[in-house]
């Protein structure tokens, strides 16, 4: 091995000898790679307390707060906070202007990502994301903070998008779900520091009581931008480009073994033999073609592009719809309006701790059980449990024991969310996609996500605000998020597959194979590097051109 040259690559026909063994440092990589899941929910627990905050109302209304502590238990004090809040479409632009952002990040992201590769795309993220803090930390008026929450959501966008590709694409398949579901554990965790800095700044009578929880942001930004210089980038892109002596380098770095290991070969071969199988199927003849792609084939065979995207975009959809993040985005402002709890904000940490110590359990379940199996056990736990709440609320909502109740069945409902449709979303979504569109696959699922989020953001105050062209439906909201559940269980029913155990390569021949509710049983027969010629040495690679060569040599253009 001359200059450190590989040589040819020959693949496997054993399908248990398709990837390495898992090794530590690959454990250590996508944990680190998770961190970025502490924007996301960091970004979005902030905003929940601050709009409750009585300097925050005071500065963006210009009404002055009541003259007692939010913490005064007294029922005048109550009265006089009850209704101190903001107007509900200063609510809704504050919140949803950051999903807005988003969308169009993760939409882009895409792109970046195949252009510049996942490792500079997410820290690129970071930057523009920094861009956005400034200008929120700095804002005292309306018009900068809904800019900056703009600018700040395009870096988030960045983030959430490419973050679950770059953890898809280097975790090995054994533990690939627990890992990818430790993205959705950042998430929480940055939930949970988000509400426990906003519950120390919220009596403060300065701009501190919200710059604070803002400006924290930065560490986060500087910890994951940091870090990826140090890790490599993910091999299965330079596939993509064609740099194949660098996608050994990669893998080798990822999988802890040496440059000329046969789990190397093994693996590198199948990678390569899939996307040459992927791309003599749907060929990417051009950048509008590219995005096309994402859309071809037919509706009704699960393995079609097409049914793909839906299934992804779907998934991402769905997870908005279960009204998780009423609780945590208008969770202050809702505990505020039902007027029998002494301190909110209190309760907004206590939904979000519970959100936070229920996700690891994900982490052994989503192996152990599988993703399909979770999915709809999750969902139907969440219908049973919002209509518990609506009932209760719209039975005795004023009584004080029934409000307690119901505040613990809001737990029960974020614990289903947190070990099921929060992690496993995310898991699925990054499995999904063939190695050709996979980055706008993901980046047009992760969109989704927050063009939900967005629309979630906009309506909700209005769903369940005082004001006078409001609704005030109350406790009545949990109503709509239950019968909204029971569709997510019937989507996961028809179209959510089992992806346990499988390697990309394998999900992809797998989804060609068998139905949705089939696939639990599915069991891998073949591989690609077998399928393509690449076990008996038909074909060798020529790593110093970068090319694919053949017996019969198909050009794509």
């Amino acid at each position: 091995m001359a200059g450190g040259a590989l040589p040819a690559i020959h693949g496997t026909a054993d399908t248990s000898r398709v990837e390495a063994p898992v090794t530590v440092k690959a454990y250590l990589m996508c944990a680190f790679a998770a961190f970025g899941g502490i924007f996301f929910g960091y970004d979005t627990g902030w905003m929940s307390g601050v709009l409750g905050m009585p300097y925050f109302i005071e500065l963006y209304t210009g009404i002055p707060a009541p003259p007692y502590s939010p913490n005064d238990t007294s029922a005048v004090a109550k009265a006089a906070y009850k209704n101190y809040t903001l107007p509900s479409w200063k609510k809704s632009l504050t919140t949803s202007i950051l999903s807005a952002g988003t969308f169009f990040g993760a939409i882009i992201a895409g792109d970046v990502a195949d252009f510049i590769g996942r490792r500079l795309t997410i820290i690129l993220g970071c930057g523009i994301f920094c861009v956005g803090c400034i200008l929120e930390t700095a804002s005292t008026t309306l018009a900068v903070m809904v800019v900056g929450r703009l600018i700040a959501g395009a870096g988030v966008g960045f983030i959430s998008a490419v973050v679950i590709l770059y953890m898809s694409e280097i975790a090995p398949k054994k533990v690939r779900g627990a890992l990818v579901s430790g993205y959705q554990f950042c998430v929480t965790i940055g939930i949970l520091l988000a509400n426990c800095v906003v519950y120390a700044t919220q009596n403060r009578r300065d701009t501190g009581s919200y710059r604070i929880p803002i400006a924290v942001q930065f560490l986060w930004a500087i910890i994951i931008a940091v870090g990826l210089f140090l890790l490599p980038e993910s091999p299965r892109y330079f596939v993509k480009k064609g740099k194949l002596e660098q996608a050994a380098k990669a893998l080798c770095a990822v999988r802890g073994q040496p440059l000329d290991s046969e789990y190397i070969q093994d693996e590198l071969a199948e990678i390569i033999a899939n996307h040459e199988y992927e791309l003599s199927v749907v060929p990417q003849t051009s950048y509008l073609k590219g995005w096309t792609n994402c859309f071809s084939g037919n509706i009704l065979k699960g393995s079609s592009n097409l049914r793909r995207t839906i299934l992804g975009v779907g998934l991402q959809m769905m997870q908005q719809l279960t009204g998780i993040n009423f609780i945590f985005y208008f969770g202050t402002s809702f505990f505020q309006t039902l007027g029998t709890i002494n301190n909110p904000f209190l309760i907004s940490l206590i939904t979000t701790l519970v959100n936070v110590c229920s996700t690891p359990l994900s982490f052994y379940t989503v192996e152990r059980f599988g993703r399909r199996r979770l999915l709809i056990i999750g969902g139907s736990g969440m219908v049973v449990m919002q209509f518990i709440v609506a009932i209760m609320g719209v039975t005795d909502g004023t009584n004080t024991k029934v409000v307690s109740a119901m505040i613990a069945f809001i737990c029960f409902n974020i614990s289903f969310f947190a070990t099921t449709w929060g992690p496993i979303a995310w898991v699925l979504v990054g499995e999904i996609f063939p190695l050709p569109i996979r980055s706008r696959g993901v980046g047009l699922s992760t969109a989704s996500n927050w063009f939900w989020n967005c629309i979630i953001s906009v309506i909700t105050p209005y769903m369940v605000g005082d004001d006078p062209h409001s609704a005030n439906l109350g406790a009545k909201v949990f109503f709509i998020w239950g019968s909204l559940c029971c569709l997510s269980v019937t989507f996961a029913f028809f179209l959510a597959p089992e992806t346990k155990g499988l390697s990309l390569e394998q999900i992809d021949k797998m989804l060609e194979e068998v139905t949705p509710r089939k696939s639990i049983g599915w069991v891998p027969h073949s591989t690609f590097a077998n399928d393509m010629g690449l076990v008996d040495g038909h074909k060798h690679i020529d790593v110093d051109h970068a090319e694919i060569v053949a017996d019969n040599e198909k050009s794509i253009v």
